[in-house]
């Protein structure tokens, strides 16, 4: 069997004699169809031009079969001597796997009933250098597969599948919130404070201006300040940046939407994200109940509500609402080092007792106040707020509240969570001042749309869903073993 390189030999010799007498990257090649199209409005004796990669080879004398696939799907190609002349039969029996081509000829069915095209004509529109790899399995491979995604999309159907459904799914949110009547906007991604939320963000410097800036960490303060402006119903749906960890649920560069709406509060946006998510399920399943994984989750609605110190309480069998916290993270072994602040602890908690039993669609509400400045208080609660968290199958998938509008209020607790988490913690003065025009009350929502996708298309992890993920870099040794 001859290795890797002495072939890559070979096809480097063979693109040079091709180079000598044709053109190997012609300037273009006006297709009329996809293949999809092809398929479903299949007509015989039909003229067709197409275009795609050749993944399939099979040789008959004089005659040969191939298949020609696109993003679309798949369809076979009938060569034969007599129809096409032997210079061009002998060009296509010297084609690789993997070339793109552009065909013309007629659609016919196989004595076997297999719709094809007889092939009338051909081009070689690109001849691929590199050899396609026969198998595409394994932990190594995963790798790879991240890190060349393009070879993946070749050789993985699942894979294009898996980035056409959430092509799918993003356009039709978009649909479901404009019809909803909201209005979809745009704003920084390059900030110069960092707010919305509290996370690590990226620093960046803008030379014409002699001043940092930073990656946003969430859109949230700027939509606001549409509220205050009378935009009433707005989303966004954007690219947010946390200078935070890696893991199969979390990416540096994500995606999320972000929705307002002037006049509403966190119930209202419990019912927004519940007829959101199951018209998406119904729409690309057809049915509520979805596997994900070893898990199989019911979606059918009226989802699960818990209140979070009630199922925090319940699941570690201590009361953390009134309990002193640093004594019961002791108990739970909960670092004092890493956790050092009330707010964490009780997220680590969280993290720890009640998130690994939520599996089907739950809603967790009345939050610490600590944990969520930018909410309004709960009525007879002071400690709480009117928020929620969405979890499916183990993860949080949606962030929800009604907004503080009181921008006395506002500023103190600001000044508060810049007390807790350090004086670099900058202030967004202009917030505050807008709010001091009057921000109407009003719900707002975020939805994690990569892991959304990961849940409508059955991907434990988000590097499946995320067309190029953050990857740590590739030493030389590693790409010479590739």
């Amino acid at each position: 069997m001859e290795s890797t390189s002495e072939v890559l030999k070979e096809r480097l010799e063979k693109i040079q004699t091709l180079k000598s007498k044709i053109p190997l990257y012609p300037n273009h090649f006006l297709s009329d169809v996809r293949v999809i199209a092809l398929l479903d409005g299949f007509e015989e004796g039909k003229d067709v031009k197409v275009a795609g990669r050749m993944t399939a080879k099979r040789l008959h004398g004089k005659s040969a079969f191939a298949d020609l696939r696109d993003e679309t799907g798949r369809i076979q190609l009938f060569f034969k001597l007599d129809l096409i002349g032997q210079e061009a039969f002998d060009l296509f029996l010297s084609l690789d796997l993997g070339d793109i081509i552009g065909i013309e000829g007629k659609l016919f069915l196989t004595r076997t009933g297999e719709k094809s095209i007889k092939i009338e004509k051909y081009h070689l529109l690109s001849k691929i250098v590199q050899i396609l790899p026969e198998k595409w399995h394994g932990l190594k491979d995963v790798e790879a597969r991240y890190r060349h995604r393009y070879i993946d999309l070749i050789m993985n159907e699942d894979a294009r599948k898996n980035f056409q459904n959430r092509s799918m799914i993003v356009r039709e949110i978009r649909k479901f919130m404009d019809d909803k009547g909201f209005m979809e906007v745009e704003t920084p991604m390059m900030q110069p404070i960092p707010g919305g939320a509290r996370a690590k963000p990226f620093v960046t410097h803008h030379e014409a201006l002699h001043a940092d800036l930073y990656l946003r960490v969430a859109p949230e303060l700027y939509l606001k300040r549409l509220l205050v402006g009378g935009f009433s119903k707005v989303y966004e749906i954007n690219r947010n940046f946390r200078n935070e960890g890696i893991s199969t649920k979390h990416n540096p560069e994500f995606t999320m939407m972000e929705v307002y709406q002037a006049y509403a509060d966190y119930q209202t946006m419990m019912n927004l994200v519940e007829d959101l998510v199951v018209m998406l399920i119904e729409k690309l399943h057809g049915k509520t109940e979805l596997p994900f994984g070893e898990m199989t989750i019911n979606f059918k609605k009226p989802w699960k509500r818990v209140r979070f110190y009630d199922a925090l309480n319940e699941k570690s069998g201590m009361d953390w609402r009134h309990g002193n916290l640093k004594e019961l993270a002791k108990k739970t072994h909960i670092s004092l080092e890493h956790y050092t602040e009330d707010v964490d602890i009780l997220n680590e908690a969280f993290d720890r007792f009640v998130e690994p039993g939520l599996v089907d669609p739950t809603f967790v509400t009345d939050y610490p106040a600590i944990t969520t400045p930018l909410a309004r208080r709960k009525e007879g609660e002071e400690d709480l707020v009117d928020r929620f968290e969405l979890f499916v199958g183990h993860m949080e998938l949606a962030n929800a509240f009604s907004e503080l509008n009181d921008p006395f209020e506002q500023r103190e607790r600001l000044a508060q969570q810049k007390e807790i988490i350090g004086a670099k913690k900058e202030t967004d003065e202009d917030f505050l001042l807008a709010m001091e025009y009057g921000m109407p009350p009003a719900g707002g929502l975020g939805i994690g749309i990569d892991r959304l996708v990961m849940l409508l298309t059955n991907s434990l992890s988000i590097r499946e869903v995320i067309l190029f993920p953050q990857l740590k870099p590739e030493t030389k040794e590693e790409a010479k073993e590739e």
